[in-house]
Parts: structure tokens; C-alpha cells; sequence
């Protein structure tokens, strides 16, 4: 609690708008009655607010409340474990080229840019269908697409903490590359690497939304927000609603995610606060001094 009276208004707004609706979509199926997945076929197309179906239901009879809470439930939790993928990923690769340094470094780059010069999507979309869809496959293939950028910041850092006073008596004392990654290097990245998970969670749940839009995702019965929104489209002229709610839940979680991020990444960025507040007529001299 004391952290989070520490932390910026929007990064609090957005966590307590995230942890209630994460909060939500797994008790929320329990406590309506509904189940989300069992058609009930004496309320096809129910608009919004009839017969106790507040989002209404669709073609099949489903209620829409309750598959979008159930959607969400699902689309949060896998866009949450790919993210951690990506974060063990980024953050080990990124900081053991930073902290090599020279060739390996240099390698390390060369291997980045040729996995960004890669249509990881398309490849994704090639594994997902040509092998057996499950859970764990579906990890992989998010976290492997969003582990990149995450990789370039840390790889960025951990060139940054190389050349510290404490790193370089670290290196003259004779510890080990394996020793100064776990004990200097990784301490002080986690902090900016968790920062960048709440941008990177954001992408892995859009990349999954959009998986399960193309049918790449889940299967029948369980749902996701993507798996909702290629439904909704189809029942977009009989029943707008099963498009419109399922939407509207993905879009102010992906922009409640970014709000939280900027505002972390802000919070944290002292070198850019520094720079804020220089005045205007400081000497080039100082403003590198500071920066």
C-alpha cells in the first residue's frame, strides 16, 4: 500500500481500473448464473437488459456477459504468462550481450536485427497451424514475438551498467560473467524490466486477440476476446452487441495497460526528469553533465 501511494495518479487509476477488472472476469461468471458456455435456445438474440442477460445474448443463445467476462479471464491470463515468457527471454538475452560487451555484443545485435527483419507473425501463424494448437505452443509463439524490443532495452542497460564504478570492481576482484549477471546485472535491470512488461502485456493480449479473430487460438467451447470479436462479427446486422461489449472490454484494458506503462516508464526515467528540470539557459556543458 505504501508503494502504491508513492506511485503517479494515472499508474494508480490504472492498476486499481486493472485489478478490478481482472477481479471481475474470474469471480464474474461465477456470480451471474449464467454459464458462459451452455446455449440456451429459447433466448436467441436477446438485446441487452431482457430477461436478466444485461449484455444480451447471442445467436446460439450464450449469454454475452458472461462470455466476456470468461473471454477476458482467458485472454488476461495468456497474454500475462506469454509476457513472462517474453520477460525471462528479453531480459536474459538482452542483459548478457550488454554485459559482454565486443564481439559477442555485437553478434548478440546482429542476431536481434535479424530476428526483427523476420515476419514473426506469419510464423506464428504457420506454427499454429501446423502443429497441434495447445496452451503451452500458444505461449511460446506470443512470447517469441514481443521479446525483442524488451531484449534491445536491457541489451542497451546492461551496456550502461558494464561500465560502472561497482561492475568494474565486480570484474577486478575476479568474478565470474555468470557471477556479475546474476548478482549485479539482473538486480538492477528487473526494476526497468518489469516497467516494460506493462507495455509489452499489452501487445502479447492483442497479439492473442488477433490470433483467435483468424481461429488460431482456443477452441470450442472456451473463448477468448479475439474468438468474440470474429463471432461478433459475423452476427454484426442481427446483433451488434455480441461485437460492441467484447470491444469495448479489449480496448480499455489494451489503453489502461499503455496509460500504466507510460506513466511507470515516466516515474522512473530520473535522467528525463534531470533534463526537465534544467533551466532553459543551462551551458551545453552541464546539461551532458546531468544527462
Amino acid at each position: 500500500m505504501r508503494l502504491l501511494r508513492t506511485l503517479p495518479p494515472m499508474a494508480r487509476a490504472c492498476l486499481l481500473f486493472l485489478g478490478g477488472l481482472a477481479l471481475l472476469c474470474w469471480l464474474g461468471p461465477l456470480c451471474i448464473g449464467f454459464d458462459p458456455h451452455r446455449p440456451d435456445w429459447d433466448a436467441l438474440s436477446v438485446a441487452p437488459g431482457t430477461a436478466g442477460h444485461w449484455f444480451g445474448t447471442d445467436a446460439i443463445g450464450r449469454d454475452v456477459l458472461a462470455r466476456t467476462l470468461a473471454g477476458g479471464r482467458l485472454s488476461l491470463t495468456i497474454g500475462l504468462l506469454a509476457s513472462l515468457v517474453a520477460l525471462i527471454v528479453g531480459l536474459g538475452f538482452g542483459a548478457s550481450a550488454g554485459l559482454a560487451g565486443g564481439r559477442i555484443e555485437r553478434l548478440m545485435l546482429r542476431v536481434l536485427d535479424m530476428a526483427s527483419a523476420l515476419p514473426f507473425l506469419l510464423i506464428v501463424i504457420l506454427l499454429l497451424t501446423l502443429f497441434e494448437r495447445s496452451l503451452w505452443l500458444l505461449l511460446v509463439a506470443i512470447g517469441g514475438y514481443v521479446w525483442i524490443d524488451l531484449a534491445r532495452v536491457m541489451r542497451a542497460e546492461a551496456a550502461r551498467l558494464r561500465e560502472t564504478p561497482f561492475m568494474l570492481a565486480a570484474t577486478a576482484m575476479g568474478a565470474s560473467f555468470p557471477q556479475r549477471l546474476r548478482w549485479h546485472a539482473l538486480p538492477n535491470l528487473l526494476p526497468l524490466a518489469f516497467v516494460y512488461l506493462g507495455l509489452i502485456l499489452p501487445q502479447a493480449i492483442l497479439v492473442e486477440s488477433f490470433l483467435g479473430f483468424l481461429g488460431l487460438s482456443v477452441d470450442e467451447p472456451s473463448a477468448s476476446w479475439g474468438t468474440l470479436l470474429s463471432e461478433g462479427v459475423q452476427e454484426l446486422d442481427s446483433a451488434p452487441w455480441t461485437l460492441l461489449f467484447p470491444a469495448g472490454f479489449l480496448v480499455a484494458t489494451l489503453a489502461a495497460f499503455q496509460f500504466l506503462g507510460d506513466s511507470l516508464r515516466d516515474w522512473l526515467d530520473v535522467r528525463g526528469d534531470a533534463r526537465r528540470d534544467m533551466p532553459r539557459d543551462m551551458p551545453r556543458e552541464h546539461e551532458s553533465a546531468a544527462a
